[in-house]
């Protein structure tokens, strides 16, 4: 298992798209936890930008925003982390109006 990963039980095998017996990490869990909110309360009302657009946007905001908080506002070590190009980094916090 990669390091700072945490793993929760898994809850059925209905609820996990893993190998049996493989644990999910706690992040998987919690996007899994918020997917299975979402579509349940949108129930067959259409997303009009598209689910997938919809939670990049939503999870990829504050994951920017708490490593750059993380890293002392220190972009480079922020990239690094993030495992994107400093430039790439700088564009999408811009976009997402954090820098």
């Amino acid at each position: 298992m990669p390091v700072n990963v945490a793993s929760l039980p898994t809850v059925g095998a209905a609820e996990t798209t893993l190998e049996p017996g493989q644990p999910q990490s706690a992040l998987s869990e919690a996007v899994s936890r918020a997917a299975r909110r979402y579509l349940s309360d949108i129930g067959d009302t259409p997303c009009a930008e598209g689910l997938y657009s919809l939670f990049i946007r939503e999870l990829e905001a504050p994951l920017l925003r708490e490593v750059l908080a993380w890293h002392d506002g220190n972009q480079s070590r922020a990239a690094t982390a993030l495992g994107i190009n400093r430039a790439t980094l700088r564009k999408k916090l811009s976009q997402y109006g954090l820098g």
